[in-house]
């Protein structure tokens, strides 16, 4: 089955080819340029690029598959969480195909993409596992019974670890994208140098609003002069704080539900620090990671068509009349689409 994925939550236009598993292409195209001077993603300025560059990405990703569209049998599309604005280009087009094809469309879940994410790549978990998603907009940790069934154990009370990153970046004029940054300049910095606090830690919950007001504070106090020489440490400090409470609560996750294995996906799971810690916590605890390559980290349509198969298959489809959602919490689900939140 030739499944066509859209993705447009945020601020890249993606569209993916898969056929039974395959990922056959996989087009992104980045709107970091259009973003850069504000230090975050701007909605209006996100939904406009959407449009400018949806045609072409799609266009694009049926000519790396070496497809046609007529040869396509499912559209799958991401229908929330995310800006919507954004959202509804890719809903748009993605419903324009399958109207004008007449083949099934599919709304699939963020969320539920990012963790689908880890399936495409050439080690694969296995059904129980634990779920870290960390990104801009999200920090949840969920136990995935099958495909479609979570039960949620943490999640963010305020800010996402993505936010907490791109905030501290932004504070400190380092440039956008802020994780990125972070994690470059991080690696010529000693993570001990300063102590940022690690809040909730007796609950599975995360929250990062008061590492951030610290980091202001540290700021303030130093009048918004920080050294060249301090600047490193203060960064490599402030993102292990970060870490430290992402490894330790989906560990902790992992382990009092007797789970050995841990899938880590999303944006921040590019992180370099992020991803040398799970690493050396899950081997010393005899638990396995999956963490997907870089580029289905992020923003991606591989994960959206990956998932849309999967749910065709098992007969779920949506009608031409379905909308976008900004919130749409992952819950438990059967394959057949009996309950979707």
């Amino acid at each position: 089955m030739f499944v066509l994925g859209i993705e447009s939550s945020c601020d890249e236009t993606a569209a993916a080819v898969v056929s039974n598993g395959k990922l056959l292409s996989n087009v992104i195209a980045s709107q970091i340029k259009d973003h850069s001077a504000y230090g975050g993603v701007v909605p209006e300025i996100a939904s406009r690029k959407h449009i400018e560059a949806v045609s072409a990405v799609i266009n694009q990703a049926m000519a790396d598959a070496g497809l046609t569209l007529k040869e396509i049998e499912g559209v799958a599309v991401t229908r929330g969480p995310g800006l919507i604005g954004s959202l509804l280009v890719g809903l748009s087009a993605a419903k324009a195909l399958a109207y004008g094809l007449n083949i099934p469309l599919v709304g699939v879940n963020h969320l539920e993409g990012h963790i689908m994410a880890s399936f495409l790549a050439e080690k694969k978990p296995g059904f129980p596992f634990v779920a870290l998603v960390v990104s801009g907009g999200h920090t949840n940790v969920y136990l995935v019974k099958n495909y479609h069934k979570f039960q949620l154990l943490g999640q963010t009370r305020d800010d996402a670890a993505g936010e907490a990153f791109d905030k501290a970046a932004k504070l400190l004029d380092l440039g956008y994208p802020g994780g990125v940054v972070i994690d470059k300049m991080a690696n010529a910095g000693n993570p001990k140098a300063f102590a940022f606090p690690r809040a909730m830690k007796d609950s599975p919950d995360f929250s990062f609003s008061g590492l951030k007001t610290s980091l202001l504070t540290m700021f303030k106090k130093c009048n918004g002069r920080i050294s060249s020489e301090e600047l490193p440490d203060i960064v490599a400090s402030y993102q292990e704080a970060i870490i430290d409470v992402l490894v330790d609560k989906t560990l902790k996750a992992a382990l009092e539900n007797n789970i050995k294995q841990i899938v880590v996906c999303g944006g921040v799971a590019a992180n370099s620090r992020l991803r040398e810690r799970f690493a050396t916590a899950t081997a010393a605890n005899n638990v396995e990671l999956f963490i997907p390559p870089m580029i289905l980290c992020t923003d991606n349509a591989a994960m959206i068509a990956a998932l849309g198969e999967i749910m065709l298959k098992n007969g779920r489809s949506d009608s031409l009349d379905l909308n976008a959602v900004s919130r749409w919490p992952l819950v438990s689900v059967s394959a057949a689409g009996e309950k979707r939140g």
